[in-house]
């Protein structure tokens, strides 16, 4: 079987140092963390759907917002709980204010036979590269070390 693909999208800016927009996951499992429980904007490929349209269809449900013009940097991919997580990087402002994130929807408490809607993500927020080491899930930090190389 082959392992599940996601793709995503990593808005960053050149401020006194640069700083990457990342998104904290929603739902009851991440409510209480903070470290290590933000993501960049992703989500797993469609059948026959190749990872630039998935990045950018899943910033839009995610965040509530067209992916930014820009030039799109390969950030390569990384392994990430099983899958693989290819992502790209675009300098882009966004203002967080503005963020309308899609739903899901879950059965929560689990085995309640009740189904709940959660927000994709429950906020955005830009970080400078090492608090972002911190909250960023480890299995995409590589993509921090990669940007910077770029940057």
């Amino acid at each position: 079987m082959a392992a599940k693909h996601s793709a995503g999208l990593l808005l960053f800016r050149r401020r006194a140092e640069v700083e990457v927009l990342l998104a904290h996951m929603g739902g009851p499992f991440w409510a209480k963390k903070d470290d290590a429980a933000w993501s960049l904007p992703k989500g797993e490929l469609e059948d026959g759907e190749d990872p630039e349209s998935a990045a950018r269809r899943e910033f839009s449900e995610e965040l509530g917002l067209p992916a930014p013009d820009g030039s799109w940097l390969p950030l390569g991919d990384v392994r990430q709980s099983g899958k693989v997580v290819t992502a790209w990087a675009v300098e882009a402002e966004l203002d967080p204010a503005a963020v309308v994130p899609g739903t899901f929807s879950l059965e929560w408490p689990p085995r309640s036979g009740r189904t709940q809607e959660f927000p994709e993500v429950d906020r955005v927020e830009w970080f400078g590269l090492e608090a972002a080491r911190v909250k960023l899930v480890k299995g995409q930090r590589a993509f921090l070390d990669r940007l910077e190389e770029l940057c």
